[in-house]
């Protein structure tokens, strides 16, 4: 994968709190307007990503809309599979299905599905819901994870195929994936990687594992197709170090108090940046029920490796270090106000 030139931008809309995030319509309109490339919903085990995103994206005319992500434990792949139908047919063709595993928390706590195997299930998953897209044959699929039809039961299932036909045969996947197993598989499944903490000074890393992915996939060019769609937290200000006070509390809650100790994807990020001790002392503290502490114990420096902090000066010098990355879109967050500023900073 070469440098990208033109880069792309899409608006994130995030988790929801105790109700919808504050601005996210407003916000995903002025994206729309000012030629934003897609919009992104988000679920974790509250709001679910699809319905904001239909009702939201009805309000746009040409942003793309993205799941980033829907969980696969929370629906079969037949279920996943008619809701990107759905969505594509109402949206005239602009829907991105963006998938994950989770983490086995959520997984088995919220969902109370089994977690192991998380790769091979994905891959199962995710060649089931492109089968049932496809529409060309009825489904008949027996695998390690999923029976259709199911061979127990009142033993009347047949195959059946999709009542309605995809307005596009082949919807854009992408995978929500940090793991070097899992970015491979994006790269050799999917059409698409949604990365979490992308920092520029892993981008050899990355490319090394998007790179055996693109090999195992057997299409040519796919390369040169594949998308990376990263987020990006740009918060400008005078203090580099008090604006990076905006970022710590949610790099704490991800590197200390997601998924269980020795069982926390995240924190493996950050450990592979070289912030194996901090994360190590974040987590100490965020499960010693400490957050501010945790938060505070997190440096200028590893805020800097996966976000843009401080005078617009400064970030318009380290944006080059991003533009040179795999990433091929920035995924923004922030008040609708705040987007033709970022727009204006990205693209200078």
């Amino acid at each position: 994968m070469s440098p990208k030139k033109n880069l792309k931008l899409g608006y994130n809309t995030g988790y929801w709190g105790s109700g919808p995030p504050a601005g996210a319509l407003e916000g995903i309109k002025e994206a729309d307007r000012l030629g934003f490339d897609s919009v992104w919903t988000a679920e974790a085990y509250g709001s679910d990503a699809l319905t904001p995103l239909a009702w939201w994206g009805a309000h746009t005319e040409r942003v793309r809309l993205g799941t980033g992500i829907v969980q696969m434990s929370a629906r079969t792949p037949a279920a996943t599979a008619m809701a990107a139908m759905t969505i594509d047919h109402l949206s005239n063709g602009r829907f991105i299905l963006g998938l994950g595993a989770s983490g086995p928390q959520v997984v088995e706590g919220w969902y109370g599905q089994p977690y192991p195997k998380p790769l091979a299930r994905t891959r199962e998953y995710i060649g089931i819901v492109r089968d049932i897209i496809r529409r060309e044959t009825p489904i008949n699929h027996h695998g390690e994870f999923y029976d259709m039809p199911y061979p127990g039961g009142a033993g009347l299932g047949k195959p059946l195929k999709s009542t309605i036909h995809p307005l596009r045969k082949e919807i854009p996947i992408f995978l929500g994936a940090e793991g070097p197993k899992n970015v491979a598989l994006a790269a050799e499944i999917c059409d698409g990687w949604l990365p979490l903490f992308f920092s520029p000074k892993e981008d050899p890393f990355y490319r090394k594992c998007l790179n055996e992915g693109f090999a195992k996939s057997g299409e040519t060019g796919k390369a040169d197709r594949f998308e990376v769609a990263s987020g990006l937290f740009i918060i400008p200000g005078d203090d580099a170090d008090k604006c990076a006070d905006f970022v710590r509390p949610f790099l704490a809650l991800y590197a200390g108090g997601m998924g269980a100790r020795g069982a926390n994807f995240h924190f493996e990020v950050f450990a592979r940046m070289g912030y194996e001790d901090v994360a190590l002392k974040v987590q100490d503290l965020y499960l010693a029920g400490k957050k501010a502490e945790a938060a505070a114990a997190i440096p200028l420096s590893m805020v800097e490796d996966v976000a843009l902090v401080g005078p617009v000066a400064k970030i318009k010098d380290e944006l080059q270090k991003w533009r040179e990355t795999c990433i091929t879109t920035f995924l923004l967050s922030g008040p609708p106000q705040t987007l033709s500023m970022f727009a204006e900073i990205l693209a200078d």
